[in-house]
């Protein structure tokens, strides 16, 4: 049974492995692939946001902000090698608008994320990337 199709018009991730993402999209009709060694937001509607620097230990409430500020219908987010969760403080405004956050590891969210982008949803995608 197919899940998803082929090929996306949507950002996805193309492959993934410890320490980087392979972020792939369609730019005038010509597939574009970036590997990114970096925590990185990406959205099923073009949203991008770089989060150099950023591991589980620096999130804070002002970046979940900005999430919420992009106001999407979910948000899955990746926290690394390992499972962790944001504290509930960090997610207030999230909370406020009304937008889920789910939470895995960020391989699993890498899957995840692909099968909801192409099924249309507007969903971000939360990748931490840790060295």
């Amino acid at each position: 049974m197919k899940l998803q199709p082929d090929k996306s018009d949507t950002q996805i991730i193309n492959a993934y492995g410890a320490g980087w993402v392979s972020v792939g999209s369609i730019i005038d009709g010509v597939p574009q692939l970036e590997k990114i060694t970096h925590s990185i937001v990406i959205g099923s509607h073009g949203e991008r946001l770089d989060w150099p620097g950023i591991g589980f230990d620096q999130l804070s409430a002002e970046l979940f902000d900005q999430l919420a500020q992009i106001k999407p219908e979910l948000i899955v987010f990746g926290s690394g090698a390992r499972l962790r969760f944001p504290s509930p403080a960090l997610q207030r405004s999230l909370m406020a608008a009304r937008i889920g956050l789910e939470t895995m590891d960020t391989l699993a969210a890498c899957r995840t994320y692909n099968i909801l982008a192409g099924e249309d949803r507007h969903v971000l995608g939360v990748f931490l990337i840790e060295a």
